[in-house]
Formats: structure tokens, C-alpha cells, sequence
């Protein structure tokens, strides 16, 4: 069993092909521009998306903690007091436009490849299959090896998306069972790394060179953000690590985008000092014209 927040059906930017992938519960970092930020806890949470909310104050009436505070009348709609929140669904089952929904279900393994499975005829055309992403994977190690082999066993090509905060033999284990591992990669350099993530890469990287030496398939992804590491030295010190590794096969440069920030009531993460805008397409093929430099197969995008 293992707890999953989301299960995303024809996804065509978390490996090749068309995959489902499956977003699995709980991270050991906490990224600044985190767009997933509900994966962020290892325990089941309350998201509210502010775009869908017409501040009716259901939320507040139907709560029986009083967890959600009413404003003027009508409930701020705003993220739960942490203290008060006991998780219990009430506002995310009387919610009228689905502003609110549960981040977080326990699974049983078997049926999350069973539910993949159903749309192998589309994996099959496409050179698709199923991605473990999160949070982070490997915060649940028993439940993502678990599921690496049932994809395995069912013929699927399965993806590991990592931030490789793990233990090495965690690492590993789970890049042995599958068929490709999606690596992030946000700096190379330590305390900036620290700053805005929370931990230091020093873990990171070193899981890196033993999967790529262990003879994993990689592909490095690039979360491109402005002010922190969209700078022509971050780019040729990621790059150079790139092309020393054997087993890399591409990069992807991701560009910062704004989907977190709509989500609230999610667990406390950094924060950037600003809200960047998104990197410019110049930008980007600037960056990428650097990693090209190396021999490096680039993509801007998933």
C-alpha cells in the first residue's frame, strides 16, 4: 500500500511517448517554485485552487473543526488552520465547483498498475508507459519498488522521475527496475541549492554518478527559474556534469511556470524573494545552445 496523490492519464511530458503517470505522496525537499506542492507532505491534505473558488463560505459552515475562518460573512476560502484541520473531507465533499479536493489516497500497488495497464494499446503506439513522480518516489521506497516490478511484470516501460534525495541503496535498487530514469537537476552549487530547496546536493549528485555508473538510462531535467539558476554559469557547470557521465541521453530544460502558487492549503515550502516570470523562449534556446556546446541532446519542455 502506498499513498498517491494523482494519477494523470495521457501525459506527454514525463518521458517518451504517452504515460500515466503517478504522482506518489511525501518530498524531502521543498522547492521554491514547487508546481506540485501538495506533494510535498507525507500525509493526506486538503488543496484548495483559487482560481475555482467563488468564496460561497460552504466551506466554512460544513467544517466541523472550524478549521476554515470566516471573512465578512463568507469564508476566506483560504489555506486550513493547520492546527484545527483533522483532514476529514467535509469541505472537500460539499465543495460546489471543486475548489477543494483530497491531496492523497492509499493504494494498493497492484491496482495502480492494473489502472496503468488499461491504456496500454496507447503505450504500445506511442513508445509510452508509466512514470513514478511525486513528491518524490523514493520517500516511499516499499510502495515504488512495488510498482516498478508490477510494471515490469506487465510488460509496461515504466520511468522513475527523481529529485535523488534518497539513500544510495534506495537509488539503486529502483534504477535497476526501471527502464529510465528522469533525474532533476536544479544547480550544482551546494548552499544555493540549500537556499532554496532546503538540503544541500551533495547526496544528490552522488546518487546521480552511481546510477549513471551503474549503467542507468538517463535524462536530466532542468528546472529553468528565473534569478536563481537561468545564469550562462549554472548552465555550462550543469553541462559539464552532463557530458561527464555515461548514460545521459538528454537534457530537459523545464521553464518556471505559476501552477503552484493557484494552489493553497498545502504544506509550508521556501519561497522564492519574488514571483519570476516565466524564462522567454530566447532564453531558453540561449541555455540550451550551451549544453549543445557539449554534445548534449537538448529538449525545452518534458
Amino acid at each position: 500500500m502506498g499513498l498517491v496523490f494523482d494519477i494523470q492519464r495521457f501525459s506527454i511530458h514525463d518521458g517518451p511517448g504517452i504515460r500515466t503517470t503517478v504522482f506518489l505522496k511525501g518530498c524531502p525537499l521543498a522547492c521554491a517554485w514547487c508546481h506540485n506542492p501538495e506533494g510535498i507532505s507525507p500525509r493526506p491534505e486538503v488543496v484548495w485552487v483559487a482560481g475555482r473558488c467563488m468564496r460561497c463560505g460552504t466551506c466554512a459552515t460544513v467544517c466541523p473543526e472550524a478549521a476554515v475562518a470566516p471573512a465578512g460573512g463568507q469564508a476566506a476560502a483560504a489555506p486550513d488552520d493547520p492546527a484545527r484541520c483533522r483532514r476529514c473531507g467535509a469541505c472537500v465533499e460539499h465543495c460546489p465547483t471543486g475548489a477543494r479536493r483530497m491531496a492523497g489516497r492509499e493504494m494498493a500497488a497492484a491496482k495502480v498498475v492494473a489502472e496503468a495497464a488499461r491504456d496500454r494499446v496507447f503505450y504500445e503506439e506511442s513508445g509510452g508507459g508509466v512514470t513514478l513522480s511525486g513528491g518524490e518516489p523514493l520517500l516511499q521506497p516499499d510502495f515504488a519498488l512495488a510498482l516498478l516490478e508490477g510494471c515490469r511484470e506487465a510488460g509496461l516501460h515504466v520511468a522513475l522521475d527523481t529529485c535523488g534525495h534518497a539513500p544510495r541503496e534506495r537509488v539503486l535498487a529502483a534504477g535497476a527496475l526501471a527502464d529510465l530514469v528522469l533525474f532533476d537537476v536544479k544547480t550544482t552549487e551546494p548552499e544555493k541549492h540549500r537556499a532554496a530547496t532546503g538540503a544541500d546536493n551533495a547526496l544528490i549528485l552522488g546518487n546521480l554518478r552511481a546510477l549513471a555508473g551503474a549503467g542507468a538510462t538517463l535524462w536530466l531535467r532542468v528546472p529553468v527559474v528565473a534569478g536563481f539558476n537561468d545564469g550562462g554559469d549554472d548552465a555550462r557547470a550543469t553541462a559539464a556534469l552532463a557530458a561527464s557521465l555515461g548514460g545521459v541521453r538528454r537534457v530537459s530544460l523545464l521553464p518556471y511556470h505559476e501552477l503552484g502558487r493557484h494552489k493553497g492549503g498545502v504544506a509550508e515550502r521556501a519561497r522564492l524573494s519574488s514571483e519570476p516570470a516565466p524564462p522567454p523562449p530566447a532564453r531558453l534556446e540561449t541555455l540550451a545552445a550551451i549544453y549543445r556546446e557539449r554534445g548534449l541532446e537538448v529538449r525545452i519542455g518534458g
